[in-house]
């Protein structure tokens, strides 16, 4: 895995502005190298405002969204269209907005999907469609994604991986159902850490200083199994993207990047 670098930025909309600009110069660029691209995307205020911010900005239009695929990190088990679900978020503020091809946006299940209300099922439904995507060069059960965005809380979690809760033994599967969630709802569909690890790149993004300490035990040499965070690598490269306040309890000897 790789070793984290840290960018800071003075305030949350600047950071989400950052970030947004971010994503569009690293898809281009897998795109003009490859052909397509993969982002999974996340939820929350930070990760939606990132969204947004990519919506409103003329640069949005030099990614080939016909040839983009989109993930998603975890899911609130709750209806299609429940506005707590980080898919309804991401519609609202970008997907609904851009060209994107509808076959290659895959939002994780709902309960009033084929599986109905038996997360289990739902996660092993979403299993497939990232075995399926998967290609040969990338070794495993789930696409090399080329960006995998995640929140922080100020538990330290990530995705809907909570401190100490069985999601985070999983060793194998690279998607769970997740019951009994300290912040509701408590029934969730998340990503684990295998498939997570499997990204080329991993971008943590956090804002305010709710989740300073959070971040600081996430660069730290703290578990994953009591602080997630401390487990969100990625293979290539992995960002944490902060504003000041989050940054506020960095720990020492943190690698700080230059903006680009």
């Amino acid at each position: 895995m790789s070793t984290p670098g840290v960018l800071v930025h003075r305030d949350q909309e600047l950071l989400a502005r950052a970030v947004a600009a971010r994503l569009v110069t690293r898809l281009v660029d897998v795109q003009a190298a490859r052909g397509s691209a993969s982002v999974v995307l996340t939820g929350g205020g930070v990760g939606t405002a990132v969204l947004a911010e990519l919506a409103a900005s003329r640069a949005r239009d030099a990614i080939d969204w016909r040839a983009l695929d989109i993930w998603w990190g975890d899911e609130r088990f709750l209806p299609c269209g429940d506005p707590e679900r980080n898919e309804t978020g991401a519609r609202k503020a970008l997907l609904d907005h851009v060209d994107v091809d509808p076959a290659r946006v895959r939002p994780m299940p709902s309960t009033d999907g084929p599986d109905g209300a038996d997360p289990e099922a739902a996660a092993d439904r979403y299993a497939a469609a990232l075995r399926a995507a998967a290609r040969p060069e990338d070794h495993g059960p789930v696409p090399s994604f080329d960006v995998l965005m995640l929140g922080l809380g100020p538990d330290a979690h990530v995705a809907s991986l909570f401190p100490e809760l069985p999601a985070l033994y999983e060793e194998e599967r690279p998607v769970v159902a997740v019951r009994g969630a300290p912040k509701p709802p408590p029934t969730r569909i998340s990503l684990t850490f295998p498939a997570i690890r499997a990204a080329r790149e991993v971008w943590v993004i956090a804002a305010g200083e709710s989740k300073s300490t959070a971040v600081r035990l996430a660069l730290s040499e703290a578990g994953p199994i009591q602080v997630p965070g401390a487990g969100a690598r990625g293979r290539q490269r992995t960002l944490f993207l902060l504003d000041r306040a989050a940054a506020s309890q960095l720990p020492p000897g943190i690698e700080r990047l230059s903006s680009p």
